[in-house]
C-alpha cells in the first residue's frame, strides 16, 4: 500500500500564518467601540433617596447635560467614568458620599423590514438583534440574513442568523435597516399579469364597441 506524502514543514507553516490572519476577521465583523454618548442621547441619573437630583436628561450639542445642576458635566464623545465622575462632583455639594447611579441611553434607528420601524432610546448591552426585536420584530418579508449596520459613516451588511453577529452591542447613532426578501411572483410576475390583463380589458371593450357599431 502507499503511503501518503506528509506536507512539508514549510507548507503547514504557511497554512498555520493563512489561518491565524483570517481569524480577525472571521471572528468579528463589527470592531468593538467603548460606549460613549453624543449630542441627542440621554443620561438616566439615579440618586439614593434623592428623586430631585434624579432623572432622565438630554446631552445638549455642546456635550453639556442639559439639566443646571449637571450642566458642568460634560458626556458627549468621553468615557462614561469621566461622565461619573462629573455627576459625583456635582453631587458632593449636596451629600458627603453621594450613592447614585449612572446609565447611558443611546439614541438607534431601527428601518426596513420590520413591523414598528422607530428612532429607539436604547441602553449600550442592547444587542443588534434585541433592537430589532425592539422594533417589532422583521416583517413576513424581512431578511436578518441581510441587515445593514451603519455606523461611523460605513455601512456593513451583516447576517444576524450566523451565531454571535446578533449579540453585537448598539452604540449612539446606529443606523440599522433590515433588508427585504425579493418575491419573484409579488415583484414581476403578478405585476406583469395585471398590466396583461388590463391590456386584454381594453382589447375586449375595443372590440365589443366596433361590433355594436351601426354599420354605414
Amino acid at each position: 500500500m502507499k503511503r501518503l506524502r506528509p506536507w512539508s514543514a514549510p507548507l503547514r507553516g504557511l497554512i498555520v500564518l493563512m489561518v491565524f490572519a483570517a481569524a480577525p476577521r472571521l471572528q468579528a465583523q463589527v470592531a468593538p467601540e467603548a460606549p460613549v454618548l453624543r449630542p441627542g442621547d440621554l443620561v438616566r441619573i439615579t440618586v439614593w433617596k434623592n428623586d430631585a437630583l434624579s432623572g432622565e436628561f438630554e446631552v445638549g450639542g455642546d456635550s453639556a447635560v442639559a439639566h443646571p445642576i449637571y450642566r458642568e458635566v460634560r458626556a458627549a464623545g468621553v468615557p462614561m467614568a469621566e461622565v461619573e465622575a462629573g455627576v459625583r462632583r456635582v453631587l458632593q455639594r449636596f451629600e458627603t458620599n453621594p450613592q447614585f447611579l449612572v446609565v447611558p441611553l443611546f439614541r438607534v434607528a431601527v428601518a426596513g423590514e420590520v413591523r414598528q420601524p422607530d428612532l429607539l432610546l436604547v441602553r449600550p448591552e442592547v444587542t443588534l438583534m434585541q433592537a430589532v426585536a425592539q422594533a417589532g420584530g422583521v416583517t413576513e418579508r424581512g431578511r436578518l440574513d441581510r441587515v445593514h449596520l451603519v455606523r461611523g459613516g460605513q455601512d456593513r451588511v451583516l447576517d444576524l442568523t450566523r451565531p454571535g453577529t446578533g449579540d453585537i452591542p448598539v452604540r449612539s447613532g446606529d443606523q440599522i435597516r433590515v433588508d427585504r426578501r425579493v418575491s419573484v411572483f409579488r415583484e414581476y410576475v403578478a405585476p406583469a399579469a395585471s398590466v396583461v390583463a388590463a391590456l386584454a380589458a381594453v382589447a375586449r371593450l375595443f372590440i365589443s364597441n366596433n361590433s355594436s357599431a351601426p354599420k354605414q
